[in-house]
């Protein structure tokens, strides 16, 4: 759909994000925020005055959107011209040099472990002061029925 070949009727009836995207999508490259704004009032004949009430509106408007993309300096393009090719098998090489070195880390890892587990152990302070258990009583089952407690 070219911008330009819109009727004026059905501009009126499109939502700012419609036809900023449209507007977007014929330009075919990133544009400030405000140049767009200023194209969709001026063909909408909104005037200056709606612009500086709605400038905000719309900012929120295309921040929000999932079709658009903010950029760097004011500038907004559409999202579908910013996407990133990801080659598979580089990220899942490199995932395997990663497996591969924590293998060799948790090999190493646990030879140190093995060797240092028991001599840990021997190490262990017992913290716990001798009259913890002064107030152990030790009940028989034959001492009798509840009632000799």
């Amino acid at each position: 759909m070219k911008f330009k070949t819109i009727s004026k009727e059905d501009l009126e009836t499109m939502s700012f994000d419609d036809i900023a995207y449209v507007i977007l999508k014929e330009k075919g490259k990133k544009m400030k925020i405000s140049d767009v704004f200023r194209i969709i009032c001026d063909v909408l004949n909104l005037g200056d005055a709606a612009f500086e009430a709605q400038i905000g509106d719309f900012f929120a408007l295309v921040s929000t959107e999932k079709r658009f993309i903010q950029l760097e300096k004011g500038y907004i393009d559409l999202r579908e011209n910013h996407t990133s090719e990801i080659n598979i098998s580089e990220i899942e090489e490199e995932n395997d040099d990663e497996i591969v070195e924590d293998e060799k880390e948790d090999e190493d890892s646990d030879d140190d472990e093995d060797n240092n587990y028991y001599d840990d152990i021997d190490d262990m302070d017992d913290d716990r002061p001798d009259d913890d258990l002064k107030d152990l009583v030790i009940v028989d089952e034959d001492y009798g029925d509840e009632s000799d407690l």
